[in-house]
């Protein structure tokens, strides 16, 4: 603010070019004087009832009196007084009035010098204590880029991990499915060998009840024998009364006897198999000695039926014996004993059968001990290799329950991670400032003639401070300069300008309000910004990467348990009315539209517009299909600055529910994206008619919104949201930790260079102002002390 210095007024004094600027200095010293009402003792006060100087003696009286000056009315009071005398022609009272006069403004000007050197040591303190917060500011930022880097790099580290322990879950699990199968077969493999072994049981018991009926049938030869002695006793009886024949059966005899040597050749080699027999009955009973403890009441069947044996055998040869001692009798009495021959054949046959029964018992018990040892065997080997199994399924086990406890740790780092990665993220956005503002030249067109004066017209600034931030206007010979968060020269191309904004899409999904304007007069490239030719890849806009950006996000975060449902919806507001772009009815609902969308607020903070068109969408296309609907129902109209003037808001709003079912934790966010309609001035519009009421409305509208934001600034308790459809549809994200980003968009011709300045000068409130935290003084700088803030 300039302040008209008093001094400037002609007097009969010769001043230097020093004294001007000294003056000067001086008048600018008295406004801050007045600013911060600091006390100071300067020189003597005037005397006399009227203030004036009364008589030359109370003149020099007042000299090395002190009076305190207060405020700038003391010092202008000073300036203004006039010399009074008692009569014209007192020069000498006078001309002392006026070296006193004079002495008291050089003690005024020395006490402002004094004033600013003081002033000019603070301001240096203050700017390098500004300096110095800044730097902090910055190495702040830079930690929590460089924060963010590694717990992104341990993300990717622990993703990695997480793959590669699924993997091995994979292969665990797939082994533990082969040890269970290979179980499962060792188990069918002990089945069959118990089976096996029941049925050589059987084949045991089987052989037992044979052995049995060969010991019943050794009985009956033993009655048999007992019948045979019997009847050799009535032999001998016999025989003596034979006795007389015997000399004449001598022949006879001799030819018996030989009979009687090949009948002894015959029962030797009997003996001798019987021997044989006796053999491998005792191989059979080593090999019972050998069997296990299973087989133990076998093994005692066998003892009982070898000792069976041996007393048969020892029969036998008792029988033998008497066979033999009885042989020259029966020999000798064969015609009359045919009936003995016979029944000894038959009895001999019958222990051949008897031995022949007995070596195939034998054969069979080896082949079922065998058969048992190879059982026993198998099943050793299949209890061993169970044994393994199970050893080595519990070790599986554990190896698999220490993955999944690894895994769940990695899941709960990721968790605690993502929280992190939120929360540093929402501090960033929060330092730069919840409220923030961006400004973007558009390039001259290419009809417009290119000269010295339009290239001139925008220029940057190249200092550190300012560089990429600032922006300097010429009009009328006279220099404004900006400061925004980011200005964005002609060359920006869409991808540039999406990169500075794509932290805020990103709190929209991380559950948080957050709204984008585009400002600017009309023909400014609000639409192009927001828009842009979605057909062309480089020229896409914000809305378009924006949805690309939350829908390839929301895809990659399926793998940790996120899954999002969004809602779009797309109207517009014009003349203060509300018109749904998606309706299917598009007359009906302007005919109707003021009273048929109505605004409501829930509870949660949650806008509801009712019958507006709601749509969910899970692909860009869907999306896509949608804005172009949107962008052939929109309002434009001709104005005398743009031949296809946005003559209505335009507001894009895209609900964002996501929830995450590993965790149960749920956000919800918006993101509003607002094409608002072209402002402009009455008198350079030229409108008239319905495009004079459309403009008045839009001057409206915009004044309301700015009215909001300074209010929520200023944290009124009067915040004017319903004196505006636009400001009383985006209440809840305007306030709180809501995410707000003004993009104004500037024209770089000469003749818009006016409403350039109004539009920055719109901005520039704008970003003077915070919302949820407090924010850095204004940003717009005055290039010449004599323009003020307008």
């Amino acid at each position: 603010m300039s302040f008209r210095n008093p001094l400037n007024r002609k007097e009969n004094l010769d001043e230097a070019p020093a004294d001007k600027r000294r003056k000067v200095a001086v008048g600018k010293m008295v406004g801050a004087a007045n600013n911060i009402r600091s006390r100071s003792v300067l020189s003597a006060v005037n005397g006399g009832p009227n203030g004036g100087v009364g008589d030359p003696a109370a003149a020099a009286a007042a000299v090395n009196q002190e009076i305190e000056f207060n405020s700038r009315e003391d010092v202008e009071r000073l300036l203004g007084e006039k010399m009074k005398g008692k009569n014209k022609n007192d020069f000498k009272g006078k001309s002392e009035q006026m070296m006193e006069y004079i002495k008291k403004l050089r003690a005024c000007i020395k006490w402002f010098m004094e004033r600013e050197d003081v002033n000019l040591v603070e301001l240096e303190r203050l700017r390098s204590l500004l300096e110095s917060e800044e730097k902090r500011h910055s190495e702040i930022a830079a930690q929590l880029t460089s924060t963010i880097e590694e717990l992104n790099g341990t993300i990717e580290d622990l993703k990695k991990q997480y793959a590669s322990l699924e993997e091995k879950l994979r292969k665990e699990e797939a082994e533990k499915m082969d040890s269970i199968k290979s179980h499962g077969e060792e188990k069918e493999a002990r089945v069959a060998a118990e089976t096996l072994r029941d049925a050589l049981s059987a084949d045991l018991e089987k052989a037992g009840q044979e052995a049995k009926r060969l010991n019943d049938q050794i009985k009956m030869l033993q009655e048999t024998n007992k019948r045979l002695q019997e009847y050799n006793t009535s032999l001998q009886q016999y025989n003596s009364n034979l006795q007389a024949e015997a000399v004449k059966n001598g022949e006879t005899m001799t030819k018996l006897q030989k009979e009687k040597n090949a009948m002894m050749e015959t029962l030797n080699g009997l003996r001798d198999h019987a021997n044989s027999f006796k053999t491998q009955l005792d191989v059979a009973r080593s090999s019972q000695q050998e069997a296990s403890k299973q087989k133990e009441e076998l093994k005692k069947e066998v003892n009982c039926l070898r000792n069976e044996l041996h007393q048969v055998r020892d029969d036998r040869d008792h029988q033998l014996n008497q066979v033999q001692c009885l042989m020259s009798e029966i020999i000798k009495y064969k015609e009359l004993t045919g009936k003995s021959a016979i029944e000894l054949d038959s009895a001999t046959t019958k222990t051949n059968a008897l031995e022949e029964a007995c070596s195939s018992q034998r054969d069979m018990i080896r082949t079922l001990q065998l058969q048992l040892a190879a059982a026993n065997e198998k099943l050793k080997r299949a209890d061993l290799t169970a044994t393994e199994t199970m050893t080595e399924y519990e070790e599986q086990k554990k190896v698999l329950k220490n993955l999944q406890d690894r895994l769940a740790d990695a899941e709960q780092q990721v968790l605690e991670g993502d929280k992190l990665r939120k929360k540093l993220h929402n501090t960033i956005l929060e330092l730069k400032g919840n409220i923030r503002v961006f400004c973007r030249v558009r390039p001259l067109l290419p009809d417009i003639e290119i000269n010295g004066a339009e290239a001139a017209v925008v220029s940057y600034p190249t200092s550190t401070e300012y560089l990429g931030r600032g922006i300097d206007l010429m009009h009328n010979a006279q220099k404004y300069s900006f400061t925004f968060d980011k200005v964005f020269d002609h060359d920006a191309s869409q991808e540039d300008v999406f990169v500075e904004i794509s932290q805020l899409v990103q709190s929209a999904l991380d559950g948080y309000k957050v709204c984008i304007f585009a400002y600017g007069q009309t023909g400014s490239g609000k639409t192009y910004t927001m828009m842009g030719k979605p057909d062309v890849l480089d020229q896409k806009g914000l809305i378009p990467r924006s949805l690309e950006q939350i829908f390839q996000t929301s895809q990659s975060l399926l793998s940790q348990g996120w899954k999002y449902k969004m809602q779009a919806s797309m109207l517009e507001i014009y003349n203060e009315t509300i018109r749904d772009l998606l309706a299917t009815n598009r007359s009906s609902s302007q005919d109707t539209g003021a009273s048929k969308y109505s605004i409501k607020h829930d509870a949660n903070g949650n806008t509801h517009v009712s019958d507006l068109t709601v749509v969910d969408v899970c692909s860009i296309n869907e999306v896509s299909f949608l804005l172009q609907q949107a962008a052939q129902s929109r309002s434009v109209g001709k104005t005398q600055m743009n031949e296809q003037s946005s003559r209505s808001h335009f507001v894009f709003t895209l609900r964002i529910f996501g929830i995450n079912e590993n965790t149960d934790q749920q956000v919800q966010g918006v993101l509003n994206l607002i094409d608002l309609a072209g402002s402009e001035r009455l008198a350079r519009s030229g409108a008239t008619g319905d495009r004079l009421k459309e403009t008045q409305a839009i001057n409206k509208s915009l004044s309301c919104l700015s009215d909001v934001i300074f209010s929520i600034a200023k944290k009124e308790d009067h915040v004017p949201f319903r004196n505006s459809k636009l400001t009383y549809l985006l209440q809840p994200c305007l306030g709180g930790d809501s995410k707000t980003l003004m993009f104004v968009n500037i024209s770089p011709e000469t003749s818009s260079t006016g409403e350039s300045i109004c539009s920055l000068r719109f901005a520039a409130r704008v970003n003077s102002c915070e919302i949820g935290i407090p924010r850095r003084q204004t940003q717009m700088r005055i290039a010449d002390p004599r323009l003020s803030y307008g």
